[in-house]
């Protein structure tokens, strides 16, 4: 596998040889930023921890340099931010025993750059070396840019692909911005409501962000809890943890669909269902 950068990195955990451990993978997840796998991707990582026939693999595009810091790290230049946010990664990867770790290394405004498009090939040798079941990437209704434009280009990417070579799903979850407000049949319920040691573990490990004034561990485990309690207003909660997300697979296979105009169908069933509970309360 051939990356564009010579300082992207491949980190195998269990230090597999690089074609098997790639190869194994059955969930990978392609984000923006370093955390983002542990905060989106739970469930892939919990459903795949300690199954031998099932192997999580993360990919974060960026290079952490622009990172808020704050406490320990505020005088951290954006270089030894980009080491320690590398750090974080390999150790989130360890705790989470994934197949491997791909960082990428890219510059923020090089994602944004749909113009530029070794990101996409980097995507495509990543795709074809592991042939996952699944992806997951960020939702079109994000609200980070960044996190928008890794989503387009992981979309690029798998319409590129051989049909034949396709994960059977694409799976968009939620970091800046929940994804509560879908209607109930849109929305793709992931329950993580097992080892809340595990997913605190994942999260604490991003030492400079949380220390850095960004309580992502505290707010991605209260949005899991708030999600399964607020579910369903009239049964019992039949989980205490729940993650969620919108399926993409459409945007993989038509090469025709735009994705704004995806993204609005869910806006617009919403819409419309907020519509028709103010008219039968009149």
């Amino acid at each position: 596998m051939k990356l564009h950068l010579d300082t992207a990195e491949v980190y195998i955990p269990d230090q597999q040889a690089l074609p098997q451990a790639l190869s194994r993978t059955t969930h990978l997840c392609i984000c923006a930023h370093q955390d983002d796998n542990e905060i989106m991707a739970a469930q892939p990582i919990l459903e795949c921890f300690q199954q031998p026939d099932k192997w999580f693999t993360g990919v974060v595009v960026t290079d952490g340099r622009g990172s808020a810091r704050n406490g320990l790290y505020e005088h951290y230049s954006d270089e030894e931010m980009r080491l320690v946010r590398f750090k974080e990664q390999r150790k989130a990867a360890v705790v989470g025993e994934f197949a491997a770790q791909i960082m990428l290394d890219i510059p923020s405004k090089i994602i944004k750059d749909g113009s530029n498009k070794y990101p996409v090939s980097d995507m495509i040798e990543i795709l074809r070396a592991t042939q996952p079941e699944i992806v997951y990437t960020h939702n079109l209704a994000d609200k980070h840019p960044t996190h928008v434009a890794v989503t387009l280009r992981v979309i690029e990417a798998l319409r590129q692909l051989e049909p034949q070579k396709r994960p059977a799903k694409l799976i968009g979850c939620e970091v800046w911005r929940g994804l509560d407000w879908m209607v109930d049949s849109d929305k793709v319920t992931m329950d993580l409501s097992t080892h809340e040691n595990l997913q605190f573990a994942l999260l604490g490990v991003f030492d400079s962000q949380i220390v850095g004034g960004k309580r992502y561990d505290l707010a991605s485990m209260g949005r899991r809890r708030a999600n399964a309690t607020y579910f369903e207003s009239h049964d019992v909660d039949a989980a205490t943890s729940l993650s969620y997300a919108m399926d993409m697979t459409p945007l993989m296979k038509d090469a025709e669909l735009n994705p704004a105009e995806f993204v609005q169908a869910f806006i617009l069933r919403f819409g419309k269902d907020v519509q028709e509970r103010i008219d039968q309360m009149k």
